[in-house]
């Protein structure tokens, strides 16, 4: 395509960010709209938590070429970096070396066809996009890159789909997915019984963080909800997984599980959340009722299309990826390492020119990976630029590590074990997938974080 609006990419996230180095370093004119006041704000939300996969897996492939033009140092590749570190030792540096492409405080709320909405059709294709902030800005686009993420969009407890009765009448009890316990949200646990409802990475990071706080804290008590009957899938592999940090991480739930220190209420479906006479929270399913004193929601998160909703997306009616990404992401018959590489062709929708990436293009399928994530961006970047040789080779070489199963092996609701962007989604792989010229086993295990990017969690 011939450019002669800028690429507007939406997110200053890890891949929003690495989509922004591929657009500079194909030449192509572009801007970066962060919603928060500083680069990865959704990250800087969850900065205390350490991600489970090394540096080498962490960092784009054009981003570090764009750095190393520059006088970053780049960081110990065998270290485990947390959120903060990857904001400050990667992501900021990288935002200052792209200067005033990016802009704060820069929430999108809409994105259409100048002249244009849904329903039009001749000479659609032509019409540049029409970008709003809230601020009453506008913008004018050749083409959107939305890598704005899951993170500001949490599932809800209720285990039909749709919040449990009185959920929105204690939402003050109810904590965000990966509160910093040991840190600055320290009282609102310290000597309280606390639920951790969800299955994924991000509630074994909580329950890790809250059984460490009770050797500390008389009265602190842990109690973990799940809907599913099996926790194999949050255990992991073990010593199995090629991320030893990942495999700790299940080990050691598992043996505070065993210990008594956390108990574990399973094949929990919460139906209702209300006060008790005493001022606590009460989560009830059927005859079963779960009574504590503030709940963390680790349940995972889905995406928001509400600001393309004058755009023509062929949404997949069960994950809301596209309807082409959608089998191949699947929790119900892919693990995350059985999950093929995909790109350009997959995300691309009946609107040319806008293109979800990142944890958004999976839609509620907890398998993202951010290495995906960079390979989704490149392809993305290429197909803009008008190389499709290169769009089209996609490549994705995964490790193996572990124990990565679809929710149908454990019972599990996918949901619920999502990981968020740090608070990861289990990452292995039976077999290493490759398409284009990819062979053998390599790279990057990120699971992003969902927001621009939930970040990112790996």
């Amino acid at each position: 395509m011939i450019v002669t609006e800028p690429v507007v990419v939406i997110g200053a996230g890890p891949v929003g960010l690495a989509a922004a180095a591929h657009l500079a370093e194909r030449g192509v004119e572009f801007r970066v709209l962060e919603s928060g006041p500083s680069v990865a704000a959704a990250i800087d939300e969850w900065r205390h938590v350490k991600l489970f996969s090394p540096w080498r897996y962490d960092i784009d492939d054009a981003a570090r070429r764009l750095l190393e033009q520059g006088e970053w140092t780049e960081p110990d590749l065998d270290a485990l970096p947390t959120g903060g570190d990857l904001i400050d030792e990667y992501l900021a540096p990288l935002a200052k070396t792209l200067g005033d492409k990016v802009q704060y405080g820069a929430e999108v709320v809409a994105v259409t066809r100048v002249g244009y909405d849904r329903i039009r059709t001749a000479g659609r294709e032509s019409a540049p996009f029409l970008v709003r902030l809230a601020d009453g800005e506008e913008m004018i686009a050749s083409a959107v890159i939305d890598a704005a993420g899951t993170w500001r969009r949490p599932n809800v407890l209720g285990a039909s789909g749709i919040p449990a009765r009185g959920e929105a009448e204690v939402a003050d009890a109810i904590s965000a997915a990966l509160p910093d316990v040991l840190g600055r949200d320290r009282e609102r646990f310290a000597g309280r019984r606390t639920a951790v409802v969800g299955a994924g990475h991000s509630a074994a990071t909580t329950l890790l963080e809250l059984g460490e706080l009770a050797e500390h804290e008389p009265g602190t008590e842990v109690i973990w909800v799940v809907r599913g009957t099996d926790q194999a899938r949050t255990y992991g592999g073990g010593e199995a997984d090629e991320l030893p940090a990942r495999g700790a991480l299940g080990a050691r739930l598992k043996k505070l599980v065993q210990s008594g220190r956390v108990q574990l209420v399973s094949s929990f479906r919460t139906e209702s959340i209300g006060r008790t006479a005493d001022g606590r929270v009460a989560l009830t399913a059927g005859d079963q009722q779960v009574v504590v004193d503030t709940v963390v929601n680790s349940t995972g998160f889905r995406p928001d299309h509400a600001m393309v909703g004058e755009l023509r997306l062929d949404l997949d009616p069960i994950l809301g990826s596209t309807r082409a990404l959608a089998p191949l992401i699947d929790p119900n018959k892919h693990s995350c390492g059985t999950v093929p590489p995909h790109g350009v062709d997959e995300l691309t929708h009946p609107e040319p020119g806008y293109y979800a990436v990142g944890a958004k293009s999976y839609g509620r399928a907890p398998t993202f990976l951010l290495a995906t994530g960079y390979e989704q961006a490149r392809s993305v970047v290429a197909a803009l630029a008008g190389d499709w040789e290169a769009a089209r080779d996609v490549q994705l070489n995964l490790p193996e590590t572990g124990v990565c199963s679809s929710n149908l092996a454990y019972g599990d609701s996918a949901d619920e074990a999502a990981g968020g962007c740090c608070g990861p989604a289990p990452v292995s792989i039976e077999a290493p997938v490759t398409r284009g010229l990819a062979t053998g086993i390599s790279g990057g295990l990120l699971t992003v974080v969902e927001a621009e990017q939930s970040g990112c969690c790996n």
